[in-house]
């Protein structure tokens, strides 16, 4: 702002327009992630549940959102390079943020998560009846929990992410979902009709 009796100069000019532009362009800040007592890195916007996976697909559903459960482990470079490189990066992180609830399970963790069919499982058991065999897996689920409990392991799954993809591929991934690209197309097969 200026004085009274001050006039607009160049360099005051270009100082009101340098903090407007400021104001009007920057990027949302991205939260860290932190590396957490588990070894597992978290973001704030992790899901927060009472792992019961039903629940929380019915609840990201009401929210306008699919579910997603991210599989991690102490010391895997994937899982850092995924958290400080793909998560990091506003586009991906904001339109993950707001389009995916996301529960971030231990590949040998030992918390009792309830599975589909209501059956109480320890994070490591849940990952084996699923084959989650490496870090960072994603599984994709429908959006709507309705006959989930009939069917057993990846079979529950809409598609599902084995391992870390490079960041455009990786943002991909989540579109596909978000778009259905799956009741059409196959993962190679939507992406290269997005090029």
């Amino acid at each position: 702002m200026l004085k009274p009796g001050k006039s607009l100069n160049r360099r005051n000019a270009l100082a009101i327009l340098g903090f407007g532009a400021i104001g009007f362009h920057a990027a949302p800040a991205v939260a860290a992630a932190k590396l957490g007592e588990d070894g597992l890195y978290h973001l704030d916007w992790y899901l927060e549940s009472f792992l019961d996976l039903s629940e929380d697909l019915a609840a990201a559903t009401e929210k306008g959102k699919r579910f997603a459960i991210m599989w991690g482990l102490k010391g895997c470079p994937s899982c850092k390079k995924m958290h400080e490189v793909h998560l990091a990066d506003p586009k991906i992180e904001n339109y993950i943020r707001d389009n995916f609830e996301i529960l971030h399970l231990n590949h040998i963790g030992s918390r009792t998560v309830t599975d589909f069919d209501g059956r109480k499982l320890g994070e490591k058991a849940l990952g084996e009846a699923y084959g989650i065999r490496f870090t960072p897996t994603i599984q994709f689920f429908p959006d709507k929990p309705s006959g989930l409990s009939a069917l057993r392991g990846q079979a529950r799954e809409v598609v599902r992410m084995p391992g870390l993809l490079e960041p455009r591929e990786f943002l991909a991934m989540f579109r596909y979902v978000r778009e259905r690209g799956y009741d059409t197309l196959s993962f190679p097969d939507w992406l290269g009709k997005q090029a």
